[in-house]
């Protein structure tokens, strides 16, 4: 009785109110999927209802047993996405900020800013800062959230004494000109030196003494280091190599700043390929770690001795000479490395101003190694065609690159969390390497949205004929037992 008496404007109101249902949990779901990478729906089965319904932990001692390739897999994996200092950072006072100034946009993002905050305390900073009042309140400003307390803490260290740190902080943040950061850390370079000279003398004489000399040694490269950068900014490239050739020579361990990554980029300006490729040859060993500025650097030099005369038409009547062969190896090895260089140089997707860090074969890293490195291969003739031609091929040698890779480990599957903290996806769109496809359940319900708005329509347009058709089914499974 209760179904005789349906009406067909509940029809229309149940469909109707169903569709609306479905479409909402469509939007969900798709800006979910954007944000994160993931289905909402799969994530919350997996996290929270599988265990419910006694599925396997995946933490559960059965599990657990590995086999040594797959420990050394994961072990490669874990490396390959730990965040690195960018070697190339811009200035945040005479750079980033006027950025700011101009677009209104915050081109660093909370996490990458905090790391720096991490790297900062972890460099200029030791145990026994409390002993020298400028250090203590140095150690306290590196801390310090906001801007101008960390600039007004700089300011009162020098009060005291001429601070190494307070400079660099002052160079870095509140300088608005590049000249204006190179003479402060100037400053900061006769400060630095006189504090390295000194704990130099008395660093066996304990472990404070040793943290010190540690603590002015880090101070003292990131300032020549700079100064380095500063030079080669201001268009005074031949110095800047200089002072990086002496700072590496000087401090040869000191490999944490990349400084050779540095020198390549100030090498390919000066169009000097042979002192290039002799930095390649030391750094670009298989005991090294790799990066996007060694594989792609490489691809350049040997992509320059035959891009000029390349053709892809004559290549395929007539095949690949050696040369052309080796530079499309070592193009497809690069892409390997990183496959999302190659969309930035050749200008398929924009550019933003790169990160402090970067997370190493992820967008991040080809985003900071694009912004130095377009204008060198727009330099070389040709080098962007031959790029073009060839990159894809890349994607035929590896067709599962999460699993296995052809040159390097697997494609590591962390880095479109670690890029969505690094860089700011409110004005960039993040790549993706290998592309997603939709998950199952955004399909679901775009269908369940689009099938159940259809019928809703349908009984608004046709009210009697669709709720013959719903009794219809209501009641055939009972038709159907009585039938049997």
């Amino acid at each position: 009785m209760f179904l005789n008496t349906l009406t067909p404007k509940f029809y229309v109101a149940l469909t109707g109110t169903s569709s609306l249902i479905s479409g909402l949990i469509l939007i969900f779901e798709w800006w979910y999927f954007r944000k994160y990478g993931t289905s909402f729906i799969e994530q919350v089965s997996v996290s929270h209802l599988r265990p419910l319904l006694g599925g396997v932990d995946s933490s559960s001692p059965s599990n657990s047993n590995t086999s040594n390739g797959e420990a050394d897999s994961n072990r490669q994996s874990v490396s390959e996405c730990k965040v690195w200092r960018n070697p190339l950072n811009l200035f945040r006072g005479a750079e980033y900020n006027r950025y700011t100034w101009v677009t209104g946009r915050e081109p660093l993002t909370y996490y990458d800013m905090n790391l720096s905050a991490q790297d900062h305390q972890t460099f200029f900073t030791c145990d026994s800062d409390h002993l020298r009042p400028a250090d203590a309140i140095m150690q306290k400003a590196w801390r310090e959230r906001n801007p101008q307390a960390r600039i007004s803490a700089a300011h009162e260290a020098l009060e005291l004494e001429d601070c190494a740190t307070a400079y660099i902080l002052l160079a870095e943040e509140e300088a608005t000109t590049i000249m204006e950061a190179e003479r402060l850390f100037k400053q900061a370079l006769k400060a630095g030196e006189s504090c390295y000279r000194r704990s130099q003398q008395l660093q066996h004489h304990g472990t404070q003494y040793e943290a010190q000399h540690r603590r002015d040694t880090n101070v003292l490269v990131y300032i020549k280091r700079r100064l380095a950068m500063c030079s080669r900014k201001l268009g005074r490239t031949r110095e800047a190599v200089k002072m990086m050739r002496d700072l590496m020579k000087e401090f040869p361990l000191l490999s944490m700043f990349n400084i050779h990554e540095n020198l390549l980029e100030s090498l390919l300006e000066l169009q000097n390929y042979a002192d290039v490729q002799a930095v390649l040859a030391k750094y670009d060993d298989i005991s090294l770690p790799k990066s996007a500025t060694i594989c792609y650097t490489a691809a350049l030099l040997k992509a320059r001795a035959v891009s000029d005369k390349f053709s892809p038409e004559a290549a395929s009547r007539r095949g690949l000479s050696t040369a052309e062969m080796n530079a499309v190896e070592a193009i497809h090895r690069a892409v390997e490395f990183n496959p999302h260089v190659p969309k930035y140089l050749l200008e398929m997707k924009s550019l933003i101003l790169p990160p402090e860090h970067i997370l190493k074969r992820g967008d991040s890293e080809a985003i900071a190694y694009a912004f130095f490195h377009l204008q060198h291969w727009k330099r070389v003739e040709g080098a962007l065609n031959l790029l073009h031609c060839t990159w894809e091929g890349t994607f035929r040698m590896i067709p599962y690159p999460l699993e296995k890779g052809h040159l390097f480990y697997p494609y590591p599957i962390c880095t479109e969390t670690a890029d969505r903290e690094l860089l700011p996806t409110v004005f960039h769109e993040v790549s993706v390497y290998p592309k997603k496809e939709l998950p199952f359940f955004i399909l679901f319900t775009a269908g369940l949205c689009s099938f159940t708005a259809m019928l809703a329509l349908l009984t608004h347009q046709f009210p009697e004929l669709m709720g013959v058709f719903a009794k219809a089914v209501m009641f055939w499974p009972i038709y159907s037992k009585i039938n049997n």
